[in-house]
């Protein structure tokens, strides 16, 4: 059996790495031959992280993406990171993919309300139904939430399955309970993402300065040039090398999100690496959020400034509670959101999908 995947990225870019690359093992380890072909290259990954869109890498692209689509040797089946052409009308892309070869489509963010919500009414109108088309279309849609398996179910989808955003354990080692004899410093409450998503740390600058002021806390963030951003936090490059042990030395894992369409589609990966490493969570209750994050047992959920506040310097002040909350984190992601738990369960499905 062989499988063509299109993602969106290289490995440097986290959906494509999580959702696809780290499933490579597994999907070889069940006999499947596998060929990868991302859209955009990791210069452009590079740019995006420093807020920049290489016009140039995108013209390259897109004549790529469609010559592989035009020129494609047989497979058994096309795995596809949410569109093959994003941007470009869904007739199109249905032209382009080829008819006798089923394909899945898989997401871990709402991409769609780019375009069902999108403020032009030109592009709402041309783009508006092209997801419902490429679900209807396909033979498998893997979502990462019910929140995205939910509009591909009402956008008529033949067969949809929740497959949630993962870590591996062979890279999360069982976390150490942390010694509290060490007061040097005040305890650290960390925040791991890319520029796209620094915004919702923006309206807890205030509760961060008041912590950090009083020597109760200090912040940080991975992935992101905090100066640059004005955020009261100290900036840790991201490399996959060293984020699992950069994630580790956080004493509190923080994600907040707005309410909002888009956001409800995200699948609280950060969560996921926060509980594997041990971590209490203090979140916004926002779509899967209230899934991951079970209140007063492995985090807090909140919703107000206040509510942040007391989440934060109850856990701040209480290392027990820190040390509970977080040995319960790492049993739910061992119990239910580890590749271990779901790479045979994903392969079986797309083994299934392309003997149909």
């Amino acid at each position: 059996m062989k499988i063509l995947i299109l993602t969106r990225y290289g490995r440097p870019g986290a959906s494509s790495r999580m959702r696809f690359y780290q499933y490579l093992p597994w999907l070889e380890a069940a006999g499947i031959e596998v060929e990868v072909l991302p859209l955009f290259s990791d210069v452009y990954v590079a740019g995006l992280q420093r807020g920049q869109k290489n016009r140039r890498e995108i013209i390259m692209a897109y004549p790529q993406r469609v010559n592989a689509l035009l020129n494609m040797q047989p497979f058994d089946l096309i795995w596809i990171e949410k569109e093959a052409l994003p941007w470009l009308p869904g007739f199109i892309e249905r032209a382009l993919l080829p008819k006798r070869i089923p394909y899945v489509l898989d997401y871990d963010d709402a991409v769609f309300h780019y375009y069902d919500l999108h403020r032009n009414p030109v592009i709402k109108r041309l783009l508006g139904g092209k997801h419902p088309a490429l679900i209807r279309g396909a033979a498998l849609v893997v979502a990462g939430n019910d929140y995205l398996a939910e509009f591909a179910r009402q956008s008529g989808a033949r067969h949809v399955e929740v497959v949630p955003t993962v870590i591996d354990l062979d890279r999360y080692p069982a976390p150490v309970q942390k010694s509290v004899t060490d007061q040097s410093k005040p305890h650290c409450v960390g925040w791991i993402g890319q520029r796209s998503t620094a915004s919702f740390l923006t309206p807890y600058k205030p509760l961060f300065e008041k912590l950090s002021s009083g020597g109760l806390a200090r912040f940080a963030a991975i992935g992101i040039d905090a100066s640059l951003l004005d955020l009261p936090m100290e900036s840790i490059p991201w490399t996959e090398q060293t984020e699992v042990t950069s994630i580790a030395d956080f004493d509190i894992g923080i994600m907040p999100l707005v309410d909002e369409p888009f956001e409800r589609g995200k699948c609280g990966y950060k969560l996921i690496q926060y509980m594997a490493c041990g971590l209490p969570i203090v979140a916004s209750p926002v779509g899967v959020n209230c899934q991951i994050v079970e209140h007063g047992v492995n985090g807090f959920l909140t919703e107000t400034p206040e509510e942040w506040e007391q989440a934060l310097q109850t856990l701040l002040a209480d290392s027990d509670l820190r040390n509970r909350m977080g040995q319960a984190g790492r049993q739910k992601v061992e119990r239910d959101y580890c590749i271990q738990v779901t790479g045979p369960k994903l392969a079986k499905l797309l083994i299934e999908v392309a003997g149909a």
